[in-house]
């Protein structure tokens, strides 16, 4: 039977909302891929900014990638980086990082929308130094496969590499479609995946999926679907991890201990400062 996840809404602070799709109840991770949001979209202007303070990390990598507007991107690194439509921002948490997403000063493009997600970084990286890259629109390859434009995120698929630094077997795509169209994606039998629809709708083995749907295909199974209008959707998945992640706020580990520690580190104020910021997130209490 086709498993369908209906993202849920969660406001993730200052009234700012977002589709979660992942973890789900009865799937937390697809591949390395354990959290998902997709945010907006929505107007941006003077009285109603994107603010997330600044907050921790271990154990994981984030992308953010938009379909409009612009975000902010400000770590204890010291980066301080705008990311634009087609552009990817790579942070790798590792033992620790902090940082905080903002509007720009001056609002330029005010319609926001994108997906923000975490993939879980493999026991023997989850400790690594923290870093951040970020890589414009023209750096990422542009693939055309199964009657779809694509862009190769991160990882590799259908012959090519992106630049972005993964530390496991993964593929991250964005992809677009005309209506009617089949679609077929193959993967290794010892992946899993899953495709996002952003915009449109589409039909897999007979049944209907709308807009903010994530199709679950089982492992080693071929993405595939019939585009129903005009599709705008993300590819995700790749190796399974042997072992599980335990999650709690914005910290991912393979063991209790670690986030016990990152609790601690933060409540400590030991994570480092975001430059050019002075608001935080706190510990939450639960």
């Amino acid at each position: 039977m086709l498993k369908i996840i209906q993202p849920k809404k969660k406001d993730i602070g200052d009234g700012f909302i977002v589709r979660r799709a992942l973890p789900d109840i009865d799937k937390r991770m697809v591949g390395p891929f354990v959290f998902w949001d997709h945010m907006g979209p929505v107007t941006i202007g003077e009285n109603n900014r994107m603010k997330v303070r600044a907050h921790p990390h271990i154990g994981l990598a984030t992308i953010t990638y938009l379909f409009d507007g612009e975000i902010m991107h400000r770590d204890t690194l010291g980066h301080k980086q705008v990311i634009r439509p087609g552009e990817v921002n790579w942070m790798t948490a590792g033992r620790g990082i902090a940082h905080s997403e903002r509007s720009p000063e001056k609002i330029e493009a005010p319609l926001l929308e994108g997906i923000q997600l975490w993939l879980a970084l493999p026991t023997e990286s989850e400790q690594v130094e923290p870093s951040f890259v970020h890589f414009k629109e023209n750096e990422l390859p542009q693939i055309e496969s199964s009657n779809a434009k694509l862009r190769l995120i991160a990882g590799s698929a259908l012959g090519e590499k992106s630049p972005v630094p993964v530390y496991s077997d993964l593929f991250y795509l964005n992809g677009k479609i005309g209506r009617n169209q089949e679609f077929n994606f193959k993967i290794a039998p010892d992946q899993e995946g899953a495709i996002y629809i952003a915009r449109g709708e589409v039909e897999v083995n007979g049944e209907a999926c709308p807009q903010f749907s994530m199709i679950l295909y089982k492992l080693g199974e071929a993405l595939s679907f019939k585009s129903k209008a005009d599709t705008e959707f993300m590819i995700l998945g790749g190796e399974v991890f042997p072992e599980g992640r335990k999650m709690w706020w914005n910290f991912v580990a393979s063991t209790p201990e670690l986030i016990e520690e990152a609790k601690t580190r933060w409540q400590n104020q030991e994570f480092g400062q975001v430059i050019d910021e002075d608001e935080t997130i706190p510990l939450p209490e639960k």
